[in-house]
């Protein structure tokens, strides 16, 4: 089963037992979180599509661990003015596990 859901404002796509790093979610390590923000469902030749989105469909997953990526470096420059500025950042991730993705039941 395939998934896009949409988790703190970037949309993804995954199937089940998939790990993706998103941004910074507010839960412990190892504790479970529903997604209920799906945008599509695809399964075995039947395809869900939300408007906005899909009803009574939801994503099991579970935090894995927090982290921080790699750094980015920032510079600006100006030509002439002697202005340079150099600048660091390093993004706050989760990596989280998708368990189970729930479709709800349609007539046939």
């Amino acid at each position: 089963m395939y998934a896009v859901f949409k988790l703190s404002g970037i949309q993804f796509s995954a199937e089940e037992g998939e790990i993706i790093k998103a941004p910074l979610q507010n839960a412990k390590q190892g504790a479970k979180i529903d997604i209920t923000d799906i945008l599509l469902v695809k399964d075995k030749g039947r395809t869900l599509i939300g408007t906005p989105y899909v009803a009574n469909a939801k994503i099991q997953a579970e935090v894995i661990e927090h982290g921080k990526s790699d750094k980015v470096l920032v510079y600006k420059y100006k030509r002439r003015t002697k202005y340079r500025r150099t600048q660091g950042h390093r993004q706050k991730y989760s990596e989280v596990k998708i368990n189970k993705i729930v479709a709800p039941k349609t007539k046939n």
